[in-house]
């Protein structure tokens, strides 16, 4: 399928919207609480839903699903998740079967000091009976492997403001969040290969692992959320500890040198 013509395909997933595995990621996440059925989910919990199953010959070689299935192939070997835009207009009910549909809205390419990039963004619609509950579009980024110029770009630094927590991770809460939500990614458990293909130092935390540690630090500043942006900025490795600061409704986490890892704004 050309890129041009994957624009506009869709396709549908269901989910029986298991309580257990909302309250095993309240648990991933160091939170007090249960969930039971009836009970509303927290906001962005969805990530642990709709599990998109594939034979293990259909993955590619970073154990995501093999490029050029839904999403065509654009011949740039790494993948990662560079932000997304959420609305949240009810909340999803624990143990109530749900249907998502995954739309690719664009598919753009360019390029950056790192060499071609290519961007796809997929809109998700997240339904319970007749009622519209989540809005999502994520941003997905294609890249080529690393190169010794991509060490001598430097992340941004991140903004003055109030740190409001400092949350640590591991190579075992890595893994329990990708158990969880079913993500296959060897850049979060598989340590040579983030060394040798992908070039990180460490293990990756998981951008929407970090994007649900900031939409549960907004909830508790504005109550309940109606919208959440963010955009992932460099990458945090498993081994350092993420600051995570407030200032005037924006958010943001950043690592133990300073660098800006994520920013976001919440509405509520």
């Amino acid at each position: 399928m050309s890129e041009n013509s994957a624009v506009g395909q869709f396709k549908t997933q269901s989910d029986i919207m298991d309580p257990a595995r909302g309250a095993a990621l309240l648990t991933v996440l160091g939170q007090d609480g249960n969930i039971r059925a009836g009970d509303a989910l927290p906001p962005f919990f969805h990530q642990a839903y709709f599990w998109d199953v594939q034979a293990q010959d259909d993955l590619g070689r970073d154990g995501h699903p093999g490029l050029g299935g839904f999403i065509p192939n654009l011949d740039l070997p790494r993948r990662m998740w560079a932000g997304g835009r959420i609305e949240f207009k009810r909340p999803l009910i624990a143990g109530m079967p749900a249907e998502k549909r995954v739309t690719i809205e664009n598919i753009t390419r360019k390029t950056g000091r790192s060499g071609p990039l290519g961007f796809v963004t997929l809109r998700h619609e997240i339904w319970q009976g007749e009622a519209l509950c989540v809005t999502e579009r994520q941003d997905l980024v294609y890249r080529n492997d690393p190169t010794e110029r991509d060490a001598q770009i430097d992340p941004p630094p991140a903004p003055d403001g109030h740190i409001v927590d400092r949350v640590n991770f591991g190579p075992t809460q890595l893994f329990r969040y990708s158990a969880l939500t079913f993500n296959g990614h060897r850049i979060h458990y598989d340590l040579d290969y983030c060394r040798k293909v992908e070039g990180y130092a460490g293990l990756v935390v998981h951008g929407p692992l970090l994007a649900q540690h900031l939409i549960l630090m907004c909830q508790a500043k504005l109550g309940a959320l109606s919208s959440f942006d963010f955009r992932a900025t460099a990458p945090l490795l498993d081994f350092e500890t993420a600051q995570m600061g407030w200032k005037d409704g924006k958010a943001w986490i950043k690592g133990p040198d300073e660098r800006l890892c994520m920013t976001a704004r919440a509405t509520s």
